[in-house]
């Protein structure tokens, strides 16, 4: 019997975990449905490794079939620390505006004034100080200094400057836009996960439990009250208060599973109505990315993910959050059948304020069957018009010195035969690549009305059932404007402190 059980060990689960354990008469039990590592040492070499992502550690979720029948990989990381111990470690906040929007609809509690000190609590910044930035977090950030990037990154940032960017050493101060280093939570080559960090620390409480290998089939609720979870296998664990932080994808299918989600949907699937919430599993909200691939001699070293330029588009309103990332990737080695001299760097582009909007349901009532998702990427046709501007910035940069001296032929996608002008042939070429960013977000979304859609209130909890919470990226009820790991954490800590008031 726990007092708090928190479901899922990943970006968000580790935070709530040791933030709730600092109360020393709350007894908290973390469950991750991958594998537990308390050490470093116990850590596979590619979760340790901050030079690239890996995706060796995956519940393997595919998305539905798109226009052209594309079923992409959906990779969410199995294993303690979750996404935050296999992804690129971006540590970007996003816009004030972004979370002023979130006040604005309804969130009290969730402006960018709100906000801000979180995010300062999360961090250590290595190189920035002041009223932005924190300096004794559980997280360090730090950006690649000119001696640490290797060519191609070096050369990026150049050419993004000879093509008219401006210079931004700092891309978490507000208003920041341009091209420079990219925060990145990595310290000597390894990537500082919040298993390595928050849950590290936090381990030697007799008052907090960790269990790896534990997937959450539903959360059993008596009389509209969360009272534990049951497994997969039937094992059923009791708790005071549920909070689930399993991510965008796993944390709506666990309530619809719960009985807890669009009425008419789970009553199809033989699952019993606890209450009927339309928006769980609604409003799906992911970054798309494509990218201009060209070829290279240059050998990879490094972090393959050293710089980024954030941009407002045409349609951007002025003053407002930038809507599109560029960013710089590799070199990486691949076959000679993708590039004739087997190497390969990209110029990637990525919609960070799309107006699409996907949905995730149940295929079954069954634990062991990966629920149904719709990203929608480019779905609404605006967000393809701005796709295409960025690609066309992303090619402008390409051919700039002193990066267009790094290329070793010609472009490899869209290619030499789409040209800058062919609007229509651009977007076919990023229609049949289009990929993800790996930010979904929404699928549980905070607001204030559940007929509306929203799942949870401002504070994460669950509309209709008593001591039960959700406390990741899918309360987001609009994705930030920036990849989603700080700002995930930094939702897991707003909510813990209110949790911790009671």
């Amino acid at each position: 019997m726990a007092d708090v059980l928190v479901v899922g060990g990943g970006s968000a689960g580790c935070v709530l975990a040791a933030r709730l354990s600092e109360d020393a008469g709350c007894e908290v039990l973390l469950l991750e449905g991958g594998p537990d590592a308390a050490v470093i040492g116990e850590l596979p070499p590619d979760v340790v490794d901050a030079s690239e992502p890996t995706e060796a550690h995956d519940w393997g979720y595919v998305a539905e079939p798109d226009a052209l029948g594309r079923s992409i990989s959906l990779p969410r990381a199995r294993i303690i620390g979750g996404c935050s111990s296999t992804n690129g470690c971006f540590a970007l906040r996003g816009a004030p505006a972004d979370y002023d929007g979130w006040a604005q609809a309804g969130n009290v509690g969730w402006g960018f004034g709100d906000v801000l000190p979180f995010f300062r609590r999360l961090e250590t910044d290595a190189d920035f100080t002041g009223d932005w930035h924190g300096a004794s977090g559980p997280l360090p950030i730090r950006r690649h200094p000119p001696a640490e990037l290797n060519a191609v990154h070096a050369a990026f940032i150049d050419a993004a400057r000879a093509s008219g960017l401006s210079y931004a050493g700092d891309h978490n101060r507000p208003g920041a836009l341009g091209v420079g280093p990219t925060p990145r939570n990595a310290r000597g080559g390894v990537r500082m996960s919040t298993a390595l960090t928050y849950l590290a620390a936090a381990r030697g409480r007799r008052n907090l439990a960790v269990r790896g290998g534990a997937v959450v089939d539903r959360v059993v609720v008596r009389e509209a009250r969360a009272t534990g979870v049951r497994l997969a296998g039937g094992e059923m664990i009791s708790a005071d208060r549920v909070v689930l932080a399993a991510g965008a994808y796993a944390s709506p299918a666990i309530l619809q599973r719960s009985g807890i989600g669009p009425a008419a949907l789970l009553a199809g699937l033989g699952i019993d109505v606890v209450a009927d919430l339309p928006g769980v599993g609604e409003n799906l909200i992911d970054h798309p990315l494509c990218a201009v691939d060209l070829p290279t001699r240059q050998g990879a070293s490094g972090a393959r993910f050293q710089t980024i330029a954030t941009l407002r588009s045409q349609a951007a309103p002025p003053g407002g959050a930038p809507d599109l990332h560029i960013f710089a990737a590799g070199p990486f080695d691949v076959p000679t059948a993708l590039s004739p001299t087997g190497r390969i760097f990209g110029l990637v582009a990525g919609l960070v304020l799309p107006r699409s909007r996907g949905r995730l349901w149940l295929r079954s009532a069954e634990v062991a069957d990966p629920p149904r998702i719709d990203v929608a990427h480019l779905r609404d046709a605006d967000d393809m018009t701005r796709m295409v501007e960025a690609t066309r910035i992303a090619r402008r940069i390409s051919r700039a010195a002193p990066l267009a001296e790094l290329t070793a032929g010609d472009e490899l996608s869209p290619g030499p035969a789409v040209a800058d002008d062919d609007h229509d042939g651009i977007a076919a070429s990023i229609r049949s690549r289009v990929a993800s960013y790996h930010h979904p977000v929404g699928t549980c979304a905070m607001g204030s009305v559940p007929s509306d859609g929203a799942v949870v209130d401002p504070r994460g909890h669950v509309y209709g059932i008593e001591q039960l919470y959700v406390a990741d990226a899918s309360v987001m009820p609009m994705i930030p404007s920036a990849n989603t790991n700080l700002p995930t954490i930094m939702v897991a800590e707003r909510i813990s402190s209110w949790l911790r008031q009671g």
